[in-house]
């Protein structure tokens, strides 16, 4: 793969320990280390921080990650992910593996993994991408909605539920897993509809292929919805409808040759027991 010669560094300062592996990580870059910023729930991106960059290096949880994704979609960039969070699906280097791999990084000896991400656009005014997932909701916790999906212009069904989630393949092991949806291996080009707490116990999760275009209709009488968009960004939407697709552009990540994406399930969330637990 192609040397990084600017590096951009995004820190939480929040996550014990960020600040002082960014500091080692900068020094381990040496003049590649081109700017940092910290970023978290008080603080936003500057405009344009990624211009120039050959790659941006993100140290916190998947939180943090998930806020520099758009701005590295906008200047092509991949992402090097560095947990110091708790569970760390998409920050794919521990701390350990920071320290050791960034020099062969830095010589581009890793490989890109290309993400699939989600479209939305709930009217005028109101569109966005994610990485992992769109929530749709009522406004008003614990108030359920009612809500038509459409797959290519043909209804799906009617829903009364607590609300829909629309998840990607990389967001499959978030929200959309906790509420009983499917894992999807991340190189597959899908969107998964998940319903929250349905009525209709039939209801179940959807697969669709990677070219539908879903709308969604409230049709629950006298309320606002709220479009969460990674839960990060969220949007009021009162009347029309929601349109989700897939993005037309992708999104890097910097991973290891030798990554797995099967080792790392077995990791994070406990697969066969015992076993997952051994080295």
């Amino acid at each position: 793969m192609t040397p990084l010669r600017r590096i951009a560094f995004v820190v939480n300062p929040d996550r014990p320990g960020a600040a002082e592996l960014g500091a080692e990580l900068e020094a381990i870059a040496g003049k590649a280390a081109v700017r940092r910023t910290e970023l978290n729930q008080g603080r936003k991106l500057p405009r344009g921080y990624f211009k120039g960059c050959d790659a941006v290096c993100v140290i916190g949880g998947d939180g943090t990650l998930l806020g520099v994704v758009r701005a590295a979609m906008r200047e092509g960039i991949p992402i090097i992910g560095v947990n110091r969070g708790s569970l760390g699906f998409l920050t794919t280097y521990s701390a350990e593996e920071a320290r050791a791999h960034f020099p062969a990084i830095l010589k581009g000896d890793y490989r890109i993994a290309r993400r699939t991400l989600v479209d939305c656009r709930a009217g005028p005014g109101h569109h966005d991408t994610a990485l992992n997932d769109v929530l749709i909701k009522n406004e008003v916790n614990s108030r359920l909605v009612r809500l038509e999906v459409f797959a290519d212009d043909e209804l799906v069904t009617d829903y009364l539920c607590d609300g829909i989630i629309f998840s990607t393949p990389t967001g499959s092991t978030a929200y959309n897993l906790a509420a009983g949806g499917p894992i999807m291996h991340p190189a597959a080009q899908t969107i998964a509809m998940t319903p929250i707490c349905p009525h209709t116990l039939s209801n179940r999760t959807i697969i669709f292929r990677d070219r539908v275009k879903l709308r969604i209709v409230n049709r629950t009488e006298g309320a606002r919805l709220l479009v969460a968009m990674d839960g990060q960004r969220n949007s009021l939407v009162t009347g029309g409808s929601i349109d989700i697709s897939l993005a037309s552009r992708r999104i890097s990540l910097v991973q290891p040759r030798s990554y797995s994406h099967f080792s790392v399930m077995r990791s994070k969330l406990k697969w066969s027991g015992g076993l997952a637990d051994k080295k």
